[in-house]
Protein backbone atom coordinates (compact mmCIF):
# COMPACT_ATOMS: atom_id res chain seq x y z
CA UNK A 1 0.00 0.00 0.00
CA UNK A 2 1.51 3.50 -0.92
CA UNK A 3 2.41 5.99 1.78
CA UNK A 4 -0.84 8.59 0.65
CA UNK A 5 -3.22 5.12 0.74
CA UNK A 6 -2.17 4.32 4.37
CA UNK A 7 -2.95 7.98 5.49
CA UNK A 8 -6.10 7.90 3.89
CA UNK A 9 -7.02 4.25 5.77
CA UNK A 10 -5.89 5.12 9.27
CA UNK A 11 -7.77 8.73 8.93
CA UNK A 12 -10.51 6.58 7.59
CA UNK A 13 -10.26 4.42 10.68
CA UNK A 14 -10.25 7.46 12.99
CA UNK A 15 -13.25 9.08 11.57
CA UNK A 16 -15.12 6.17 11.58
CA UNK A 17 -13.88 5.91 15.13
CA UNK A 18 -15.11 8.96 16.21
CA UNK A 19 -18.08 9.91 14.13
CA UNK A 20 -19.37 6.49 13.63
CA UNK A 21 -21.63 5.54 10.38
CA UNK A 22 -23.35 8.28 10.04
CA UNK A 23 -25.99 8.21 6.72
CA UNK A 24 -27.64 10.79 5.15
CA UNK A 25 -31.39 11.17 5.94
CA UNK A 26 -33.52 9.87 3.05
CA UNK A 27 -37.05 9.73 5.25
CA UNK A 28 -37.92 13.29 4.37
CA UNK A 29 -40.23 15.13 2.01
CA UNK A 30 -38.65 17.02 -0.81
CA UNK A 31 -40.34 19.52 -1.92
CA UNK A 32 -39.80 20.48 -5.54
CA UNK A 33 -40.13 24.25 -6.34
CA UNK A 34 -39.35 26.59 -9.42
CA UNK A 35 -38.06 29.74 -10.61
CA UNK A 36 -41.42 31.71 -11.17
CA UNK A 37 -42.35 33.27 -14.43
CA UNK A 38 -44.85 35.52 -13.77
CA UNK A 39 -42.45 38.47 -12.66
CA UNK A 40 -42.94 41.17 -15.15
CA UNK A 41 -44.26 43.20 -13.18
CA UNK A 42 -42.13 43.41 -10.37
CA UNK A 43 -39.85 46.65 -10.21
CA UNK A 44 -36.79 44.62 -11.57
CA UNK A 45 -39.39 43.77 -14.64
CA UNK A 46 -40.74 47.22 -15.58
CA UNK A 47 -37.22 48.35 -15.40
CA UNK A 48 -35.59 45.66 -17.76
CA UNK A 49 -38.48 46.28 -20.07
CA UNK A 50 -38.07 49.53 -21.76
CA UNK A 51 -33.88 48.73 -21.89
CA UNK A 52 -34.51 45.23 -23.29
CA UNK A 53 -37.06 46.01 -25.78
CA UNK A 54 -34.76 48.98 -27.19
CA UNK A 55 -32.02 46.18 -27.58
CA UNK A 56 -34.41 43.53 -29.52
CA UNK A 57 -32.90 40.04 -28.30
CA UNK A 58 -30.12 41.14 -26.97
CA UNK A 59 -29.01 40.68 -23.08
CA UNK A 60 -27.20 43.95 -20.82
CA UNK A 61 -23.99 43.29 -19.36
CA UNK A 62 -22.39 45.08 -16.54
CA UNK A 63 -18.45 43.59 -15.39
CA UNK A 64 -18.28 44.27 -12.02
CA UNK A 65 -14.41 43.87 -11.34
CA UNK A 66 -14.61 46.18 -8.15
CA UNK A 67 -15.79 44.38 -5.41
CA UNK A 68 -17.23 47.32 -3.86
CA UNK A 69 -19.24 47.25 -6.85
CA UNK A 70 -19.97 43.83 -6.97
CA UNK A 71 -21.34 43.80 -3.05
CA UNK A 72 -23.34 46.41 -3.94
CA UNK A 73 -24.72 45.22 -6.99
CA UNK A 74 -25.98 42.07 -4.92
CA UNK A 75 -27.24 44.19 -1.67
CA UNK A 76 -29.40 46.24 -4.42
CA UNK A 77 -30.73 43.51 -6.14
CA UNK A 78 -32.15 42.07 -2.71
CA UNK A 79 -33.49 45.64 -1.59
CA UNK A 80 -34.94 45.79 -5.07
CA UNK A 81 -36.53 42.29 -5.26
CA UNK A 82 -40.15 41.85 -5.10
CA UNK A 83 -40.45 37.91 -5.67
CA UNK A 84 -37.86 36.16 -5.17
CA UNK A 85 -34.77 35.93 -4.60
CA UNK A 86 -32.53 32.31 -5.41
CA UNK A 87 -28.93 32.39 -4.11
CA UNK A 88 -26.18 29.64 -5.01
CA UNK A 89 -22.58 29.56 -3.36
CA UNK A 90 -19.73 27.49 -2.38
CA UNK A 91 -18.71 29.86 0.56
CA UNK A 92 -20.71 32.62 2.55
CA UNK A 93 -18.65 33.60 5.63
CA UNK A 94 -19.94 34.59 8.53
CA UNK A 95 -18.28 38.33 8.74
CA UNK A 96 -18.85 41.55 7.62
CA UNK A 97 -20.09 41.78 4.25
CA UNK A 98 -21.54 37.68 4.80
CA UNK A 99 -23.95 39.15 7.69
CA UNK A 100 -24.52 42.80 5.14
CA UNK A 101 -26.41 40.16 3.07
CA UNK A 102 -27.40 37.87 5.35
CA UNK A 103 -29.47 40.77 6.86
CA UNK A 104 -30.74 41.88 3.26
CA UNK A 105 -31.98 38.51 2.92
CA UNK A 106 -34.28 38.92 5.69
CA UNK A 107 -35.61 42.19 5.49
CA UNK A 108 -36.32 40.82 1.85
CA UNK A 109 -37.82 37.92 3.55
CA UNK A 110 -39.96 40.26 5.78
CA UNK A 111 -41.57 41.77 2.61
CA UNK A 112 -42.79 38.14 1.41
CA UNK A 113 -40.03 37.45 -1.12
CA UNK A 114 -39.41 33.82 -1.55
CA UNK A 115 -35.56 33.58 -0.63
CA UNK A 116 -33.90 29.84 -1.77
CA UNK A 117 -30.53 29.81 -0.72
CA UNK A 118 -28.21 26.69 -1.88
CA UNK A 119 -24.90 26.25 -0.30
CA UNK A 120 -21.88 24.13 -0.55
CA UNK A 121 -21.57 21.94 2.41
CA UNK A 122 -17.75 21.11 2.79
CA UNK A 123 -16.90 24.94 1.44
CA UNK A 124 -19.25 26.92 3.55
CA UNK A 125 -18.89 25.14 6.47
CA UNK A 126 -21.76 27.38 7.75
CA UNK A 127 -22.76 27.29 11.19
CA UNK A 128 -26.17 24.48 10.84
CA UNK A 129 -27.76 26.47 14.04
CA UNK A 130 -27.32 29.65 12.43
CA UNK A 131 -28.79 28.14 9.20
CA UNK A 132 -31.82 26.32 11.07
CA UNK A 133 -32.49 29.61 11.95
CA UNK A 134 -32.90 31.26 9.02
CA UNK A 135 -34.47 28.53 7.55
CA UNK A 136 -37.11 28.80 10.06
CA UNK A 137 -38.51 31.97 8.47
CA UNK A 138 -41.36 31.45 6.34
CA UNK A 139 -39.97 33.15 3.22
CA UNK A 140 -36.46 31.06 3.23
CA UNK A 141 -35.55 27.86 2.53
CA UNK A 142 -31.82 26.85 3.07
CA UNK A 143 -30.58 23.74 1.52
CA UNK A 144 -26.69 22.14 1.38
CA UNK A 145 -25.42 20.17 -1.51
CA UNK A 146 -23.82 16.94 -1.28
CA UNK A 147 -23.46 17.10 2.46
CA UNK A 148 -21.56 15.22 5.05
CA UNK A 149 -23.88 12.76 7.11
CA UNK A 150 -21.81 13.29 10.63
CA UNK A 151 -22.59 16.55 11.52
CA UNK A 152 -20.50 16.97 15.24
CA UNK A 153 -17.36 15.95 13.08
CA UNK A 154 -18.01 17.23 9.59
CA UNK A 155 -13.98 16.63 8.27
CA UNK A 156 -13.59 13.80 9.80
CA UNK A 157 -16.87 12.87 8.24
CA UNK A 158 -15.66 14.08 4.85
CA UNK A 159 -12.99 11.68 5.29
CA UNK A 160 -14.80 8.30 6.13
CA UNK A 161 -16.90 9.40 3.26
CA UNK A 162 -14.34 10.79 0.68
CA UNK A 163 -15.15 9.67 -2.40
CA UNK A 164 -18.98 10.80 -2.68
CA UNK A 165 -17.70 14.17 -0.78
CA UNK A 166 -14.88 15.27 -2.25
CA UNK A 167 -17.06 16.24 -5.17
CA UNK A 168 -18.72 20.02 -4.34
CA UNK A 169 -20.94 22.62 -5.68
CA UNK A 170 -18.41 25.47 -6.76
CA UNK A 171 -21.26 27.66 -8.42
CA UNK A 172 -21.94 31.31 -7.81
CA UNK A 173 -24.75 32.67 -8.89
CA UNK A 174 -27.47 35.41 -7.73
CA UNK A 175 -30.93 35.47 -8.98
CA UNK A 176 -33.56 38.54 -8.66
CA UNK A 177 -36.92 38.07 -9.68
CA UNK A 178 -36.25 35.95 -12.42
CA UNK A 179 -35.07 39.19 -14.22
CA UNK A 180 -31.47 39.91 -12.75
CA UNK A 181 -28.40 37.62 -11.49
CA UNK A 182 -24.87 37.89 -10.76
CA UNK A 183 -22.61 35.78 -11.91
CA UNK A 184 -18.92 35.50 -11.72
CA UNK A 185 -16.12 34.23 -9.07
CA UNK A 186 -16.81 35.49 -5.88
CA UNK A 187 -18.06 33.83 -3.18
CA UNK A 188 -19.59 35.87 -0.41
CA UNK A 189 -16.73 36.75 2.18
CA UNK A 190 -14.56 39.98 3.03
CA UNK A 191 -11.71 39.08 0.89
CA UNK A 192 -13.76 38.90 -2.52
CA UNK A 193 -15.90 42.73 -1.66
CA UNK A 194 -12.22 44.24 -0.74
CA UNK A 195 -13.27 44.35 3.18
CA UNK A 196 -10.51 42.04 3.81
CA UNK A 197 -8.01 43.56 6.21
CA UNK A 198 -5.18 40.30 5.01
CA UNK A 199 -5.40 39.43 1.58
CA UNK A 200 -7.51 41.56 -1.52
CA UNK A 201 -8.54 38.72 -4.07
CA UNK A 202 -8.80 40.18 -8.08
CA UNK A 203 -11.79 39.44 -8.90
CA UNK A 204 -14.61 39.52 -11.59
CA UNK A 205 -18.48 39.22 -11.78
CA UNK A 206 -21.21 40.07 -14.10
CA UNK A 207 -24.45 41.33 -13.07
CA UNK A 208 -27.00 40.79 -16.78
CA UNK A 209 -30.54 41.32 -17.10
CA UNK A 210 -32.15 40.09 -20.46
CA UNK A 211 -33.46 36.82 -22.40
CA UNK A 212 -30.33 34.34 -20.58
CA UNK A 213 -31.72 34.89 -17.01
CA UNK A 214 -34.15 32.53 -17.14
CA UNK A 215 -31.71 30.14 -18.35
CA UNK A 216 -29.59 30.57 -15.40
CA UNK A 217 -32.71 30.80 -12.77
CA UNK A 218 -33.68 26.94 -14.48
CA UNK A 219 -29.68 26.02 -13.71
CA UNK A 220 -30.63 26.75 -9.95
CA UNK A 221 -33.68 24.86 -9.92
CA UNK A 222 -31.95 21.92 -11.25
CA UNK A 223 -29.23 22.22 -8.52
CA UNK A 224 -32.28 23.11 -5.94
CA UNK A 225 -34.33 20.01 -6.80
CA UNK A 226 -31.53 17.60 -7.27
CA UNK A 227 -30.90 14.54 -4.84
CA UNK A 228 -27.43 15.68 -3.56
CA UNK A 229 -29.25 19.03 -2.18
CA UNK A 230 -30.44 18.39 1.39
CA UNK A 231 -32.83 21.17 3.52
CA UNK A 232 -31.22 21.47 6.23
CA UNK A 233 -33.99 21.10 8.43
CA UNK A 234 -34.00 17.37 7.37
CA UNK A 235 -30.11 17.34 7.37
CA UNK A 236 -30.30 18.62 11.01
CA UNK A 237 -33.21 16.33 11.97
CA UNK A 238 -35.44 19.17 13.21
CA UNK A 239 -36.62 22.79 12.28
CA UNK A 240 -35.51 25.92 13.30
CA UNK A 241 -37.58 27.86 15.64
CA UNK A 242 -39.10 31.50 16.39
CA UNK A 243 -36.91 31.90 19.42
CA UNK A 244 -33.81 30.89 17.43
CA UNK A 245 -34.63 33.20 14.47
CA UNK A 246 -35.31 35.91 16.93
CA UNK A 247 -32.22 35.85 18.38
CA UNK A 248 -30.49 35.38 15.22
CA UNK A 249 -32.07 38.77 13.81
CA UNK A 250 -31.32 40.57 17.26
CA UNK A 251 -27.72 39.49 16.60
CA UNK A 252 -27.41 40.23 12.81
CA UNK A 253 -28.96 43.64 13.54
CA UNK A 254 -26.71 44.56 16.09
CA UNK A 255 -23.41 44.02 14.15
CA UNK A 256 -25.23 46.17 11.08
CA UNK A 257 -25.65 48.70 13.17
CA UNK A 258 -22.35 48.54 15.44
CA UNK A 259 -20.73 48.31 11.64
CA UNK A 260 -21.92 51.60 10.51
CA UNK A 261 -19.07 53.62 11.00
CA UNK A 262 -16.31 51.41 9.95
CA UNK A 263 -14.53 52.68 6.93
CA UNK A 264 -15.65 49.76 4.74
CA UNK A 265 -19.28 50.42 5.36
CA UNK A 266 -18.88 54.41 5.03
CA UNK A 267 -17.33 53.70 1.51
CA UNK A 268 -19.98 51.73 0.42
CA UNK A 269 -22.47 53.93 1.88
CA UNK A 270 -21.02 56.89 -0.20
CA UNK A 271 -21.41 54.77 -3.42
CA UNK A 272 -24.82 54.16 -5.42
CA UNK A 273 -25.37 50.78 -7.02
CA UNK A 274 -27.37 52.03 -10.36
CA UNK A 275 -28.25 48.52 -11.08
CA UNK A 276 -30.41 49.11 -14.10
CA UNK A 277 -29.08 52.53 -14.86
CA UNK A 278 -27.37 52.74 -17.96
CA UNK A 279 -24.74 55.04 -17.02
CA UNK A 280 -21.75 55.62 -20.00
CA UNK A 281 -19.32 52.92 -19.89
CA UNK A 282 -20.95 50.75 -17.13
CA UNK A 283 -23.63 48.25 -19.39
CA UNK A 284 -22.83 46.77 -22.63
CA UNK A 285 -25.09 44.88 -24.92
CA UNK A 286 -25.21 41.51 -27.02
CA UNK A 287 -26.17 37.86 -26.97
CA UNK A 288 -25.51 35.40 -24.22
CA UNK A 289 -25.56 31.79 -23.66
CA UNK A 290 -25.19 29.97 -19.75
CA UNK A 291 -22.66 26.99 -19.50
CA UNK A 292 -22.42 24.88 -16.73
CA UNK A 293 -22.42 21.67 -14.86
CA UNK A 294 -25.41 19.36 -14.47
CA UNK A 295 -25.79 18.31 -10.77
CA UNK A 296 -24.69 14.65 -11.43
CA UNK A 297 -21.85 15.30 -12.67
CA UNK A 298 -20.84 14.35 -8.70
CA UNK A 299 -22.12 11.04 -9.24
CA UNK A 300 -20.63 10.42 -12.71
CA UNK A 301 -16.43 9.02 -13.08
CA UNK A 302 -14.27 12.11 -12.73
CA UNK A 303 -13.21 12.70 -16.68
CA UNK A 304 -16.79 11.36 -18.29
CA UNK A 305 -17.93 14.54 -20.74
CA UNK A 306 -21.63 13.95 -20.09
CA UNK A 307 -23.19 17.09 -18.64
CA UNK A 308 -20.08 18.94 -18.27
CA UNK A 309 -19.33 22.81 -18.63
CA UNK A 310 -16.08 22.11 -20.32
CA UNK A 311 -18.19 19.85 -23.40
CA UNK A 312 -19.78 23.15 -23.80
CA UNK A 313 -17.17 25.10 -24.84
CA UNK A 314 -16.69 22.67 -28.12
CA UNK A 315 -16.29 24.50 -31.38
CA UNK A 316 -15.22 27.56 -29.71
CA UNK A 317 -11.10 26.50 -29.65
CA UNK A 318 -11.60 25.73 -33.74
CA UNK A 319 -13.20 29.37 -33.99
CA UNK A 320 -10.33 31.16 -32.20
CA UNK A 321 -8.61 33.50 -34.79
CA UNK A 322 -6.30 35.48 -33.60
CA UNK A 323 -5.85 35.87 -29.59
CA UNK A 324 -7.02 34.06 -26.68
CA UNK A 325 -6.57 35.74 -23.01
CA UNK A 326 -6.97 33.28 -20.12
CA UNK A 327 -6.94 34.51 -16.77
CA UNK A 328 -7.29 31.48 -14.05
CA UNK A 329 -6.21 31.85 -10.26
CA UNK A 330 -5.82 27.80 -10.09
CA UNK A 331 -3.96 26.49 -13.59
CA UNK A 332 -2.72 23.04 -13.72
CA UNK A 333 -3.23 22.53 -17.68
CA UNK A 334 -2.04 19.13 -17.86
CA UNK A 335 -0.20 17.97 -21.48
CA UNK A 336 -3.16 18.16 -22.81
CA UNK A 337 -3.48 21.50 -22.12
CA UNK A 338 -0.37 22.30 -23.42
CA UNK A 339 -1.25 20.52 -26.30
CA UNK A 340 -3.98 22.46 -27.35
CA UNK A 341 -2.63 25.64 -26.03
CA UNK A 342 0.33 24.77 -28.29
CA UNK A 343 -2.10 23.95 -31.32
CA UNK A 344 -3.44 27.91 -31.15
CA UNK A 345 -0.16 29.57 -31.11
CA UNK A 346 1.36 27.46 -34.04
CA UNK A 347 -1.33 28.41 -36.35
CA UNK A 348 -1.00 32.13 -35.16
CA UNK A 349 -2.80 32.79 -32.05
CA UNK A 350 -1.21 34.91 -29.44
CA UNK A 351 -1.91 33.50 -26.06
CA UNK A 352 -1.34 35.38 -23.14
CA UNK A 353 -2.17 33.19 -19.89
CA UNK A 354 -2.63 35.10 -16.30
CA UNK A 355 -1.92 33.31 -13.14
CA UNK A 356 -1.32 33.92 -9.67
CA UNK A 357 2.57 34.11 -8.39
CA UNK A 358 3.16 31.74 -5.30
CA UNK A 359 3.93 34.47 -3.23
CA UNK A 360 0.30 35.65 -4.79
CA UNK A 361 -1.41 31.83 -4.32
CA UNK A 362 -3.75 30.95 -1.70
CA UNK A 363 -3.19 27.38 -2.52
CA UNK A 364 0.34 26.72 -2.20
CA UNK A 365 -0.20 22.60 -3.32
CA UNK A 366 -2.27 24.46 -6.54
CA UNK A 367 0.89 25.82 -7.39
CA UNK A 368 2.83 22.46 -7.14
CA UNK A 369 1.06 21.12 -9.73
CA UNK A 370 0.99 24.15 -12.39
CA UNK A 371 4.79 24.31 -11.71
CA UNK A 372 5.44 21.30 -13.71
CA UNK A 373 3.87 22.95 -16.92
CA UNK A 374 5.32 26.56 -17.19
CA UNK A 375 8.17 25.77 -19.30
CA UNK A 376 6.27 23.53 -21.83
CA UNK A 377 3.55 26.30 -21.89
CA UNK A 378 6.65 28.83 -22.51
CA UNK A 379 7.98 26.32 -25.22
CA UNK A 380 4.39 26.18 -26.90
CA UNK A 381 4.54 29.83 -27.57
CA UNK A 382 2.38 31.13 -24.81
CA UNK A 383 3.06 34.28 -23.37
CA UNK A 384 2.77 33.65 -19.45
CA UNK A 385 2.28 36.06 -16.76
CA UNK A 386 2.15 35.55 -13.04
CA UNK A 387 0.67 37.86 -10.48
CA UNK A 388 2.50 40.04 -8.03
CA UNK A 389 1.42 39.81 -4.60
CA UNK A 390 1.77 43.83 -4.20
CA UNK A 391 0.04 44.44 -7.37
CA UNK A 392 -2.77 46.11 -4.93
CA UNK A 393 -0.14 48.88 -4.11
CA UNK A 394 -0.13 49.63 -8.38
CA UNK A 395 -4.06 48.44 -9.38
CA UNK A 396 -5.99 48.81 -6.02
CA UNK A 397 -3.54 51.95 -3.91
CA UNK A 398 -7.10 53.83 -2.85
CA UNK A 399 -8.69 51.25 -1.87
CA UNK A 400 -5.71 49.75 0.30
CA UNK A 401 -5.63 53.01 2.13
CA UNK A 402 -9.07 52.76 3.17
CA UNK A 403 -9.78 49.17 3.64
CA UNK A 404 -6.12 48.15 4.63
CA UNK A 405 -5.32 44.96 2.48
CA UNK A 406 -1.93 44.05 2.17
CA UNK A 407 -1.86 41.31 -0.76
CA UNK A 408 -3.08 41.01 -3.77
CA UNK A 409 -4.41 37.26 -5.12
CA UNK A 410 -5.89 36.42 -8.28
CA UNK A 411 -9.72 34.93 -7.85
CA UNK A 412 -11.29 35.65 -11.58
CA UNK A 413 -11.84 33.32 -13.65
CA UNK A 414 -11.98 34.89 -17.26
CA UNK A 415 -11.62 33.62 -20.93
CA UNK A 416 -11.37 36.13 -23.88
CA UNK A 417 -11.87 35.09 -27.32
CA UNK A 418 -10.32 37.47 -29.86
CA UNK A 419 -11.87 40.74 -28.43
CA UNK A 420 -15.52 39.74 -28.99
CA UNK A 421 -16.56 37.12 -26.94
CA UNK A 422 -15.66 36.32 -22.99
CA UNK A 423 -16.27 33.52 -20.41
CA UNK A 424 -17.11 35.42 -16.59
CA UNK A 425 -17.63 31.91 -14.40
CA UNK A 426 -16.55 30.26 -11.43
CA UNK A 427 -14.85 27.69 -13.71
CA UNK A 428 -10.75 27.17 -12.92
CA UNK A 429 -8.59 25.72 -15.46
CA UNK A 430 -7.47 22.39 -13.23
CA UNK A 431 -8.50 19.35 -13.05
CA UNK A 432 -10.98 19.92 -9.87
CA UNK A 433 -13.07 21.97 -11.61
CA UNK A 434 -12.95 20.50 -14.90
CA UNK A 435 -13.36 16.51 -13.61
CA UNK A 436 -14.63 16.96 -9.76
CA UNK A 437 -16.42 19.86 -9.04
CA UNK A 438 -19.37 21.61 -10.47
CA UNK A 439 -19.04 25.00 -12.03
CA UNK A 440 -20.80 27.44 -13.87
CA UNK A 441 -20.74 30.89 -16.18
CA UNK A 442 -21.92 33.36 -18.58
CA UNK A 443 -20.48 33.01 -22.47
CA UNK A 444 -21.16 36.61 -23.60
CA UNK A 445 -20.79 37.69 -27.30
CA UNK A 446 -20.15 41.49 -26.97
CA UNK A 447 -17.39 42.75 -28.99
CA UNK A 448 -17.34 46.45 -26.73
CA UNK A 449 -17.47 45.04 -23.65
CA UNK A 450 -14.61 42.24 -24.60
CA UNK A 451 -12.03 45.21 -26.34
CA UNK A 452 -12.83 47.06 -23.15
CA UNK A 453 -11.50 44.31 -20.54
CA UNK A 454 -8.75 42.70 -23.07
CA UNK A 455 -7.26 46.38 -23.50
CA UNK A 456 -7.27 46.91 -19.73
CA UNK A 457 -5.83 43.43 -18.99
CA UNK A 458 -2.84 44.33 -21.58
CA UNK A 459 -2.48 47.52 -20.17
CA UNK A 460 -1.71 46.95 -16.95
CA UNK A 461 0.01 43.43 -17.23
CA UNK A 462 3.53 44.30 -16.53
CA UNK A 463 2.84 46.46 -14.01
CA UNK A 464 0.95 44.02 -11.78
CA UNK A 465 2.27 40.59 -13.05
CA UNK A 466 5.98 38.84 -13.82
CA UNK A 467 6.20 37.94 -17.18
CA UNK A 468 8.08 34.64 -17.60
CA UNK A 469 10.60 33.91 -20.00
CA UNK A 470 13.51 30.82 -20.90
CA UNK A 471 16.73 32.26 -20.78
CA UNK A 472 20.39 30.90 -20.72
CA UNK A 473 22.09 30.59 -17.77
CA UNK A 474 26.14 30.77 -17.02
CA UNK A 475 26.61 27.64 -18.44
CA UNK A 476 24.13 27.71 -21.55
CA UNK A 477 21.62 25.85 -20.22
CA UNK A 478 17.97 27.41 -20.59
CA UNK A 479 16.30 28.60 -17.36
CA UNK A 480 12.98 29.56 -15.92
CA UNK A 481 13.30 33.33 -15.43
CA UNK A 482 10.90 35.90 -13.87
CA UNK A 483 10.95 39.43 -15.54
CA UNK A 484 10.25 42.51 -13.64
CA UNK A 485 9.45 46.17 -15.18
CA UNK A 486 10.08 48.53 -12.70
CA UNK A 487 10.37 52.52 -12.47
CA UNK A 488 14.12 52.31 -13.20
CA UNK A 489 14.21 49.34 -15.55
CA UNK A 490 13.83 45.84 -16.51
CA UNK A 491 14.98 43.44 -13.98
CA UNK A 492 15.33 39.61 -14.45
CA UNK A 493 15.27 37.54 -11.32
CA UNK A 494 16.20 33.48 -11.23
CA UNK A 495 14.20 32.23 -8.32
CA UNK A 496 10.31 32.16 -7.47
CA UNK A 497 10.07 35.96 -6.47
CA UNK A 498 9.29 37.40 -3.21
CA UNK A 499 8.94 33.99 -1.35
CA UNK A 500 11.04 32.33 1.30
CA UNK A 501 13.32 29.58 1.05
CA UNK A 502 11.22 27.11 2.96
CA UNK A 503 7.75 27.88 0.88
CA UNK A 504 9.91 27.44 -2.00
CA UNK A 505 10.59 23.74 -0.77
CA UNK A 506 7.03 23.11 0.62
CA UNK A 507 5.90 23.44 -2.87
CA UNK A 508 8.81 21.43 -4.26
CA UNK A 509 7.53 18.54 -1.92
CA UNK A 510 4.28 18.84 -2.96
CA UNK A 511 4.59 18.39 -6.51
CA UNK A 512 6.18 15.10 -5.71
CA UNK A 513 2.72 13.76 -4.73
CA UNK A 514 0.73 12.13 -7.16
CA UNK A 515 -2.30 14.45 -6.20
CA UNK A 516 -2.39 16.45 -9.75
CA UNK A 517 -6.11 15.20 -10.04
CA UNK A 518 -7.64 16.94 -6.60
CA UNK A 519 -5.74 20.06 -7.38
Amino acid sequence: MRPLNLLRAALVIGALAIGGCATLPTDFARTESHALSDTADTRLGRAAAPRLAAHAGDNGFRPLPDGVDALLARLALAKAADRTLDLQYYIWRDDLTGRHLSEALLAAADRGVRVRVLLDDIGTGADDAVLLALDAHPNIEIRLFNPVANRSFRMLGMVSDFERTNRRMHNKAFIADNHAAILGGRNIGDEYFDAGSDVAFGDLDVLTFGPVVPSVSASFDQFWNAQASVPIAALAGHAGDAAALAATRTALDAFVNAERESPYVQGVATAVAHVLDERDGQWFWGKARLLHDDPEKIRRAPGEAEGTLLSQFSGIGNEIKSELLVVSPYFIPGDAGVAWFRSLTERGVKVTILTNSLAASDVGAVHSGYKRYREALLEAGVRLYELKPSAIEQAMEKKKKLFGASRASLHAKTFLFDRRVMFIGSLNLDARSIELNTEIGLLCDSAEMTEEMASGLERNLDAVAWRLALAPDASGRRQLVWIEQTPSGTRTLTEEPDVSLMRRFGVWFLSLLPIESQL
